[in-house]
């Protein structure tokens, strides 16, 4: 069953399987959020775990064994439990399970946290490692923003005017191709043909928050400071953005195969807990 937080601002909606956020709506009853419709895409925001992105024969290595996962890994299709609740925040807990240790041999708990601030969403990860030994991942966030007008009367306004370098996809890999995407100041305009290979990849950034522009009217922001990458993502003529910001991502055409070498992968030493958080604010 789905759970509403609310406060006078807001009201954001979470379904258990995969504590995936499915609606952000403001007190005028704006919805924010992808509807989900799947002859373009059937999710609305789905947490990336154990890995982001896809995995070169979707196997990779670890201690000389071999394992499968598949595309953006297995947290997006799991229940989640509920941790604890209140009017403005929930927090939902994810451990490993026999069959998860049979494609990622870690014990885990991943804890998935949203909270009402004004006119803020917080969404929180936590991710803690229950094994005596260091244990290689990465997390990312997938949400969609609706956009319910022509998607050429929107941009994104990125916090500093900078370089936007991309790094190419090949059967879904990261290449050593990049394109140089330019800016209307610290302005990009969005149009289909920017997504004809895919999503685009930056794996730096220096901007750590983008808004939305509707008409040249901002109307949201994402935060994500803390967050080394990030991606950006639509299919052609569908009424949503993807800001998706990430620790890791797919990988590259080069990788070794093994997890704990795989690039922008993330290393937590024995028992010891990763936080982070990115928020949506309504403008």
């Amino acid at each position: 069953m789905n759970i509403t937080i609310s406060n006078t601002h807001l009201s954001a909606t979470i379904n258990p399987l995969g504590a995936e956020l499915i609606s952000l709506k403001d007190k005028e009853n704006r919805e924010y959020i992808w509807e989900g419709n799947p002859i373009f895409w059937g999710k609305h925001s789905p947490i990336l775990f154990p890995i982001v992105g896809r995995l070169k024969h979707d196997i990779y290595s670890h201690n000389e064994k071999s394992y499968s996962l598949s595309r953006h890994g297995f947290a997006r299709e799991m229940e989640f439990s509920l941790l604890e609740k209140s009017a403005t925040k929930i927090i939902f807990s994810l451990t490993n399970t026999d069959e998860t240790l049979k494609n990622y041999p870690f014990q885990f708990e991943l804890q998935i946290s949203y909270t009402l601030i004004d006119k803020n969403l917080k969404i929180g990860y936590k991710v803690i490692n229950l094994n005596a030994f260091e244990m290689p991942f990465s997390i990312g966030a997938h949400p969609a923003f609706a956009l319910p007008k022509s998607f050429e009367k929107y941009e994104l306004q990125f916090e500093k005017e900078e370089e936007l370098l991309s790094y190419q996809l090949e059967n879904d890999l990261i290449s050593d191709k990049t394109i140089s995407i330019p800016m209307q100041e610290n302005s990009l305009p969005l149009a289909y043909p920017l997504f004809k290979n895919d999503a685009l990849i930056f794996k730096k950034l220096e901007s750590k928050s983008i808004a939305i522009l509707e008409n040249k009217v901002p109307f949201l922001k994402i935060n994500f400071a803390g967050f080394p990458s990030l991606g950006i993502w639509t299919k052609e003529n569908a009424p949503y953005i993807c800001l998706e910001p990430w620790f890791g991502y797919a990988d590259i055409k080069t990788n070794s195969g093994k997890l704990s070498e795989k690039e922008g992968v993330q290393i937590i030493r024995a028992y010891e807990t990763f936080n982070s958080e990115y928020s949506i604010e309504i403008l």
